[in-house]
């Protein structure tokens, strides 16, 4: 079903557009100072079920992801509902981190790393594509923590417990945690995400430090190895 269908008080829903009204805000601002130029606003897609993406198909299977060919947020408000279930996640924040980890990769892409490492992906083994997107989805975690950061002193958007939700999210949906869940065994080469524990550390790192300038980024690509 489209989004407009949606009630808003569905409340997966609400929490969506709150964060990325909250995200659009903070990048909105931070974004000129950091990188001289203006921030373009990613577009929100929700949907329930299936939906169609410049990226290909989008299902609740895929979970909640980024295509920077449309330049759109794709979320399933089911997903909310199997984090609570599947993932144990329950909790709104856990909800806008993932939010805020999609709209860390709209930035990535407007910075040009997401194209950097396609291009790399294209050039190299499965092994090192696969090294590439993990780091590609760390500094998405680490964006999302500096956002939370802002989020936090800004707004008081977060409650006690929050950033632990948000963690046990980001573990609970770390490829380790997935692959045992879905197959049993884990195959560390085609971790796309990262394990739970470096998911944790570098969402861990943004929010507390809320550095996002382009030499900190630049780390994830340039460190011989992400620890």
């Amino acid at each position: 079903a489209p989004a407009k269908s949606l009630e808003d008080d569905d409340p997966n829903f609400r929490i969506v557009s709150v964060t990325l009204k909250e995200n659009e805000k903070i990048w909105g601002q931070i974004f000129p100072q950091l990188y001289g130029r203006e921030y373009k606003e990613p577009t929100l897609v929700v949907f329930e079920g299936e939906d169609r993406s410049a990226c290909g198909f989008a299902s609740a299977a895929t979970g909640p992801f980024y295509c920077p060919a449309d330049q759109k947020v794709y979320i399933d408000l089911q997903f909310a509902d199997l984090m609570r279930q599947r993932f144990r996640a329950p909790g709104d924040f856990a909800l806008a981190y993932v939010v805020a980890h999609e709209v860390g990769h709209h930035i990535q892409n407007q910075l040009g790393y997401s194209q950097k490492v396609s291009q790399a992906r294209r050039r190299s083994s499965e092994t090192q594509a696969n090294a590439m997107s993990v780091r590609l989805e760390l500094q998405a975690d680490y964006l999302a923590g500096v956002w939370a950061h802002y989020a936090d002193s800004a707004s008081k958007l977060l409650e006690e417990g929050d950033i632990s939700e948000a963690l046990v999210a980001a573990s609970a949906i770390g490829d380790d945690a997935i692959q045992k869940q879905s197959q049993g065994y884990v195959v560390p080469d085609s971790f796309t995400h990262g394990s739970s524990e470096q998911r944790v550390k570098y969402f861990t790192a943004g929010y507390k430090s809320g550095d996002a300038t382009k030499e900190t980024l630049d780390y994830f690509f340039s460190a011989r190895e992400l620890q």
